[in-house]
């Protein structure tokens, strides 16, 4: 009944999609497989893509050929530029979306893509001989066989949901959870823990005052995530999402439901993340503030359901109807749905290699929440590097890999498989020490390279790229030969509270100074407008950047170069850190875990200080 597929893709959320995807356009016959169909790419939280950090992510999927920038800009209602204060390596795009386009966008793309094939079922189980996948088990008995496979198993294995004091079975509301996949796991010789999540209720936007409420309008310039030229939505076309605000009265009743909470009580073992905390954890924490913030998101162009960002709780249902009705403009609200609790298996992710490859079962690939991550953005980056890894381990080729100074992916995946995780992860700015160089404007610069040679990016994008960067030099090349005169300059640099000219200086020295832009520049100097001649306002937007950040991004550059030297030390794979007495506990047990490949990797476990590291390099003849 089913051939021998090149890959296997268990379970259609955004890690699912985007492996079956980026395997399937590198050649590979795939089979995506899911217990529903009608819920492929599901956004089973709010209906958003992007924001702080998780929008480089999105950029960088798209620079490498994957989907979810394209899906996004296609079902954007809002799109809004975070962060534009500060400097470009924090500025993250973000879009709302309609979350049935988001999901039939996403479906329509995968099924006009070549060679990806569709499977309704559970998988139960996995065939596994002499410690290589050889494929999977269906719920109805069905053994499909397959030289590589990827599990993307979202919230779903042994999922259970909690609404207050009830619990049931689950993998998201409405929908059963998967069993059989961990135990096997286990008994091959598998770690496992669990962890927690959760969701707001769903409100009928009907009932809602808006006039009580802070009214958050989307950019006037909507620049998307994709480098790809697709018809994006027009700014006076964007819907508005609004602000409200918690207040005592509503914390003091949520409180009356924490005897019958199911976090407080103990009913849920797993961690949650950290830095979308439930409602009640707020209060608790941060009991000193007397407000938090609300924001009231639409789900859709053709909908009234709302989406209560900031609200996500598991008290009993009562509670939470009874707390909302007391947020400004909610007095009057009608719930679709209360918000709710799951709690699912994980697999901590230092038993997986770089290639998101299981160490214990070759060709086996982990992607998504099942390694301990939060987030659309995060599980689609690794779907998209399982998949890849998938499709050349199917072929034999060699692993794809990418560095913390390649790509926010790369911080990601170094992170979960160095450090670990025992809370669910989610990506920060923060966690990337390159950061000036991993911008959202430059990803396709860094990555649609790579993408193309190992025929994931077509052969336009790669275009795109090579005519946007020559773009780029020649305008660079302009700024560096003409020659802006005092009395072309000098009103508007008073204007911009500049210093005036006193002699002639090159238009590159001027755009360096503070508050001085490209585009007013050549809106001020005509003759300098038509000696650069583009209007593009990204490709504008990147020379200005180049120039204005040079400094720092050479030296991130060289920080680079310099690190790079430990990550070229290979550390054998025999390497006994037993023998390793001048070093920690914590430390040898650590190396002897996780094994890291080079001495860069070692570096950067969790336990290991850089003495320890010195003291390996002694052993190992350096």
């Amino acid at each position: 009944m089913f051939p021998v597929y090149d890959v296997i893709v268990v379970g259609a959320g955004h890690a699912g999609c985007e492996a079956a995807a980026a395997a399937a356009n590198m050649g590979s016959k795939v089979l995506l497989v899911t217990m529903n169909m009608q819920t492929i790419a599901q956004m089973s939280c709010n209906p958003a893509m992007g924001g702080i950090a998780k929008g480089q992510i999105v950029r960088e999927i798209d620079a490498l050929g994957g989907y979810s920038g394209i899906v996004s800009d296609r079902s954007t209602i809002q799109f809004r530029m975070l962060n534009k204060s500060k400097g470009p390596g924090m500025w993250s795009p973000r879009t709302q979306n309609d979350r049935m386009l988001f999901a039939s966008t996403w479906r329509e793309m995968l099924e006009n893509t070549s060679n990806v094939d569709f499977w309704q079922d559970m998988v139960k189980g996995l065939i596994v001989s002499r410690g290589t996948i050889e494929g999977v088990v269906t719920g109805m008995g069905q053994e499909i066989r397959a030289k590589s496979v990827v599990l993307t198993n979202g919230t779903f294995l042994n999922g259970v949901i909690h609404v207050g004091e009830k619990q049931f079975g689950g993998g998201r509301m409405g929908e059963k959870g998967a069993t059989g996949i961990t135990e096997q796991l286990v008994e091959l010789g598998f770690e496992t823990d669990r962890l927690k999540t959760g969701t707001p209720p769903r409100v009928d936007g009907r009932s809602l005052d808006y006039s009580k409420m802070e009214i958050q309008d989307g950019d006037d310039e909507v620049v998307g995530f994709s480098y790809l030229p697709i018809d994006k939505i027009k700014p006076k076309q964007q819907r508005c999402c609004w602000i409200t605000y918690t207040n005592q009265e509503v914390h003091d009743i949520l409180k009356t439901g924490f005897d019958q909470s199911p976090m407080y009580q103990g009913r849920i073992k797993g961690s949650g993340p950290r830095y979308c905390p439930s409602i009640e954890d707020k209060i608790s924490r941060f009991a000193e503030r007397e407000r938090h913030q609300l924001f009231v998101e639409p789900e859709g162009w053709n909908t009234v359901e709302i989406y209560v960002n900031g609200f996500s709780t598991s008290l009993p249902e009562e509670v939470q109807f009874k707390a909302l009705k007391l947020v400004p403009g909610f007095e009057n609200c009608k719930f679709f749905r209360p918000g709710y609790a799951i709690e699912y298996d994980y697999f901590p992710p230092t038993q997986l290699k770089f290639t998101l490859e299981t160490k214990l079962i070759k060709n086996l690939f982990f992607a998504g929440q099942i390694n301990g991550t939060t987030g659309y953005e995060e599980a689609a980056c690794q779907g998209l590097m399982a998949g890849i890894n998938a499709s050349r381990a199917a072929h034999e080729q060699e692993p794809l890999v990418l560095k913390r100074s390649d790509a926010y992916i790369g911080v990601l995946i170094d992170d979960l498989i160095n450090k670990g995780t025992d809370e669910p992860y989610r990506m920060f700015t923060s966690r990337a020490e390159y950061r000036t160089l991993l911008r959202q404007d430059n990803a396709d610069f860094r990555l649609t390279e790579l993408g193309y040679k190992i025929g994931l990016a077509s052969k336009e994008r790669f275009e795109l790229m090579q005519s946007k960067k020559e773009k780029v030099k020649a305008i660079r090349k302009v700024l560096g030969d003409f020659s802006v005169d005092m009395e072309s300059a000098n009103t508007f640099l008073m204007e911009n509270s500049s210093t005036a000219l006193i002699e002639k200086t090159k238009a590159l020295k001027l755009l360096l100074r503070p508050g001085i832009g490209l585009k007013e520049m050549m809106v001020a100097i005509p003759a300098l407008a038509d000696a650069i001649n583009e209007q593009d306002p990204l490709i504008l937007e990147q020379v200005e950047i180049q120039t204005k950040y040079e400094v720092y991004i050479e030296k991130e550059q060289e920080l680079v170069l310099k690190m790079a030297n430990l990550e070229d030390l290979l550390i054998p794979d025999s390497f006994d850190y037993e023998k390793l007495s001048s070093i920690s506990s914590e430390a040898r047990q650590k190396l002897q875990k996780i094994r890291p490949a080079t001495l860069g990797q070692a570096s950067r476990i969790s336990g290991v200080n850089p003495s320890d590291v010195q003291i390996l390099m002694v052993y190992m003849g350096r």
